[in-house]
């Protein structure tokens, strides 16, 4: 019985017969209550008139759709189409019959109508219970959940009939295009609550998600409002958070895609990821601006294999590039994004893969000469903190002096531009690392004041990367997905936070946009605490903080800050044509003072005198002081 009611076909006849057996009652009922009012009609005219009554009564259901609807999601207007089917269909009948016999009681036809609709409508509704409860028995369980939709605009109302429509598709067993069974809309407009949208009701606003939650037994939420401002969309995934049920968005606005390859809504619905909570609106940058830039350009990128290198590769691969260089000491992850941009671009794209440190100035002098770029982005660079604080020795060797050996190479091959990646972790540093980093920001700096050469020298300045190698996020994953407890160092930690594409992106804007010497600073946003973080990853996955997945406080990592910033107290900040994008003001540099101490740097770090070398950093980078003292300083100022 349940396979049969799922066949569409089957459905419609077993709804026409009902139809008629409803019609042929109806007027026995009619006739029924005339005769005991001395009124009724004879048993000719009475099965002549449910004869025809029956077939005109069906013929004017079909026509009016009454058998196209899907039983699953009648409502108001489709009640409407049985009440008009109906009413048409017994007035011909009885104008046939009139014709026929001469003539017919108008209180009987009037009577036959008001019963016949109230027995197909009310037919039709306690069919459509006993249908659902029939096909949905054992099956919502383990595909369809019940879903709260958030947001009664128009994105809704096309998710819903993409639902509905993928459902009912001979497909709709396929989970990954049916798991969603809408119950119940939430909607800050109060004069919207009450109404429906395709069946399913607006019940309140987004003050009462927790309320209608428990009420319509939901098991999860999808928010569906891409055009909501920042600061309440962030509100209302908070609220979606906290309520500890899978959240899903459909991504911003500006993100949706609908071409050859993305024609529907439905699926473009994602979980929900951290960045959704960030604060702030994605980036956005000028692409005509990096087109003109990169098309038809020979393009380097050190480092290429890495999480932000790999991503910038693939970026300026949008822009056609005359060839692209990855150069990279790691194989395997410079293998891995060879065969990606093969398989996507194959002879379409000149890509050349070369393995090689940026600390061998001969080798890369090598690949200068060779490929002759005309633009270098240098990513290639030793960026985990605690493991630099241990082998400080490899962070100078691979940011300082392999900096160093890029950035003069590009300068001497007259490369066009030179973009240098750095880091917030390089403003007042308090490890090595971030001393490095800043210590490469002087050379490019030293190298732009230098104006010899055509290069021009610019270096970008961003917080951490989601997502990244090495960053807290996928360590979170981990661990939960483990059951074990996640790690955070300290519960007043903050941080700044950006995805690996806008990181990438503002490279790109920057290289196109920059004159020289600039130091490039996203406007983040607020900062993040690394707990509310690490809660909200955990809600995601449908747990609660601290019962289902304990936080554990293991202390600031040697060389931690407990909060990062992204510009120095000399740096002045200068608008660009992005208003999250600014300009830090140049740093005067003594060329002889810096070069006599970039020297000694060099020769302690070549003879692994780490003492001696790391003096040498904390000389060259006035602003390197210890964790010590400067989270002593900051710890109160944290809230």
């Amino acid at each position: 019985m349940k396979a049969l009611l799922q066949v569409f076909r089957f459905r419609k006849v077993a709804l026409a017969v009902a139809d008629c057996f409803i019609v042929i009652v109806a007027g026995l009922i009619a006739n029924f209550i005339l005769t005991l009012m001395q009124d009724g009609i004879g048993r000719t005219e009475m099965v002549i008139s449910v004869v025809i009554g029956t077939v005109c009564c069906i013929g004017a259901l079909t026509v009016f759709g009454a058998y196209t609807k899907l039983w699953r999601y009648f409502n108001r207007k489709d009640y409407l189409s049985c009440l008009y089917g109906t009413a048409v269909g017994l007035g011909l009948a009885s104008l046939f019959v009139y014709i026929i016999r001469g003539g017919i009681p108008l209180r009987y036809v009037l009577l036959h109508i008001v019963i016949s609709i109230i027995g197909v409508c009310t037919f039709r509704y306690l069919f459509k219970s006993a249908f659902i409860e029939l096909t949905d028995a054992g099956r919502k369980s383990s595909q369809y959940k019940r879903t709260m939709m958030i947001g009664a605009g128009q994105a809704c109302k096309v998710l819903i009939k993409e639902i509905r429509n993928a459902q009912n598709s001979p497909y709709a067993g396929d989970k990954s295009t049916a798991v969603f069974d809408p119950v119940c809309i939430i909607d800050d407009d109060r004069s919207k609550i009450g109404k429906e949208i395709d069946g399913v009701q607006i019940v309140g606003t987004t003050d009462e998600i927790q309320k209608f939650i428990e009420e319509k037994e939901i098991e999860q939420i999808v928010f569906c409002i891409p055009s909501c401002l920042e600061d309440e969309r962030k509100r209302i995934l908070d609220i979606c958070s906290d309520t500890n049920l899978p959240v899903k968005v459909i991504p911003f606005l500006g993100n949706l895609l609908f071409d050859d390859a993305h024609t529907s809504l439905l699926g473009q619905v994602r979980d929900i990821k951290v960045e959704d909570l960030l604060g702030r609106d994605p980036i956005t940058f000028d692409n005509a601006d990096i087109r003109r830039f990169i098309s038809g350009k020979v393009c380097m990128v050190t480092g290429g294999g890495g999480s932000i290198g790999s991503e910038l590769v693939r970026q300026i691969v949008k822009y056609h590039p005359k060839q692209i260089i990855i150069v990279d000491i790691y194989e395997n992850n410079a293998y891995e994004i060879q065969q990606e941009l093969l398989m996507e671009y194959g002879d379409e794209l000149d890509l050349v893969t070369l393995i090689a440190s940026v600390r061998d100035y001969y080798r890369m002098n090598q690949i200068f000469q060779r490929y002759h770029p005309q633009i270098v982005f240098h990513a290639a660079a030793h960026k985990h903190v605690p493991l630099m604080e241990v082998s400080p020795m490899e962070a100078i060797k691979n940011n300082v002096i392999g900096t160093f050996n890029t950035a003069t190479l590009a300068q001497y091959h007259n490369v066009e531009k030179f973009v240098m990646i750095s880091t917030d972790k390089a403003v007042n540093p308090t490890n090595v690392m971030g001393a490095s980093k800043r210590c490469c920001e002087m050379i490019v700096q030293y190298l732009a004041q230098q104006h010899e050469g055509k290069t021009e020298f610019v270096t970008t300045r961003f917080g951490n990367v989601l997502g990244s190698n090495g960053s807290v996020i996928p360590l979170f994953k981990r661990q939960i997905e483990q059951g074990k407890p996640v790690t955070v160092t300290h519960p007043d930690i903050i941080r700044y936070f950006m995805t690996i594409p806008e990181a990438v992106s503002l490279v790109m804007e920057a290289a196109a946009i920059a004159h020289g010497g600039e130091i490039f600073v996203l406007d983040m946003g607020k900062p993040v605490r690394i707990v509310a973080l690490a809660e909200n990853l955990i809600r995601m996955y449908g747990k609660v903080p601290y019962r289902d997945v304990k936080i554990e406080f293991t202390g600031l990592r040697p060389g931690e800050k407990i909060r990062e910033e992204l510009l120095m107290d000399e740096e002045g900040l200068q608008k660009t044509g992005n208003k999250l994008i600014f300009i830090g003001r140049q740093i005067d540099i003594d060329p002889e003072q810096f070069i006599q101490d970039l020297r000694e740097l060099r020769d302690a770090a070549a003879e692994n005198d780490e003492e001696t070398a790391v003096a040498a950093l904390h000389h060259i980078v006035p602003t390197f002081v210890t964790p010590e003292e400067f989270n002593s300083k900051n710890m109160a100022t944290v809230s």
